[in-house]
């Protein structure tokens, strides 16, 4: 039986350039070491000067009709249009549900007709002196006009893949400068979000696995106790979710649960992490599968 050829298309300019690396990069040594003998993933890597390249080798995108017969895009979802330009089945996340995980206003709106919430926040950019007046009271002013929209308690991450600086619970308003310094000193963004007490859990979902329209996984990544009825909660909203947003082929959404029983949207992401022992590989395990089932059930209901 000749092997199915999938090219994993990676890279391209801006933000999510480096995450894109080591997410095709995941997926490239998934299908290699546990799907092998029925398919040959194929690096595709679009350069930070939009070069295209197959194996390492620079082509043009037409080219790709003859090499590969099916492409998962951990790029920019634009360049499915490329793709479908050329009539190359591709696993893509929508332009649509890009933008909701791109504008944090746009998702509230958009989420807020099937009753969900997601945090207040704030984007702090990077600190510059023409624009942002004297460094050394730069965090006090920043500080002053997140307390204005949204009172304490606050999480302030980097808003980049940085390491570097850690994630701040601040309670006060002297922890939201310090925090907020923190990130000037590591000269990266700042996301500032309202802090939502309850118990937070991941819901994995992919359509037509098992069966099943919306097949939804075990809460995974969880942080307290759920009974049965909170877990039916969170599993039919995350169906009505992965419907809202129009996503294809895996959804994994983040939320939280108040006291109150309301529900809180933190994060959501349409490329499973294929990492041995991630979340996602733990609730596969926990229903008798392992993540190359649903690997291979994306691939092949494309």
């Amino acid at each position: 039986m000749s092997q199915k050829r999938i090219g994993i298309l990676r890279g391209g300019a801006g933000k999510y350039y480096s995450s894109s690396l080591q997410k095709g990069g995941e997926i490239i040594m998934h299908i290699s070491e546990n799907l092998g003998e029925k398919y040959k993933p194929i690096d595709i890597l679009v350069d930070q000067d939009y070069i295209w390249h197959a194996g390492g080798i620079p082509i043009n995108p037409s080219d790709l009709m003859h090499r590969v017969d099916v492409v998962w895009n951990t790029s920019h979802p634009s360049f499915s249009n490329i793709l479908e330009s050329l009539s190359i089945p591709n696993i893509s996340g929508s332009a649509f549900s890009s933008a909701l995980d791109n504008s944090k206003e746009m998702l509230r709106e958009h989420i807020k007709s099937i009753g969900l919430k997601i945090p207040r926040s704030i984007v702090l950019p990077l600190y510059q002196s023409d624009f942002d007046g004297p460094r050394e009271t730069y965090a006090v002013k920043k500080a002053k006009e997140v307390f204005e929209k949204f009172s304490s308690p606050w999480i302030v991450k980097s808003f980049t893949e940085n390491t570097n600086m850690g994630i701040h619970l601040a309670k006060t308003f002297p922890e939201l400068v310090d925090s907020i310094e923190d990130g000037v000193k590591h000269e990266r963004s700042i996301l500032v979000e309202e802090f939502i007490a309850g118990k937070v859990a991941s819901v994995h979902s992919v359509p037509g696995f098992r069966d099943e329209d919306i097949y939804t996984f075990p809460l995974g990544n969880s942080f307290g106790i759920f009974s049965s009825g909170e877990k039916e909660q969170l599993a039919n909203t995350a169906k009505i979710l992965h419907k809202h947003i129009g996503a294809k082929y895996y959804l994994k959404s983040d939320f939280v649960l108040t006291p109150r029983g309301k529900v809180y949207l933190l994060q959501i992401e349409e490329i499973p992490d294929l990492k041995p022992n991630s979340h996602f590989a733990q609730v596969c395990e926990s229903i008798g599968a392992k993540t190359h089932h649903v690997v291979e059930h994306i691939l092949e209901n494309i």
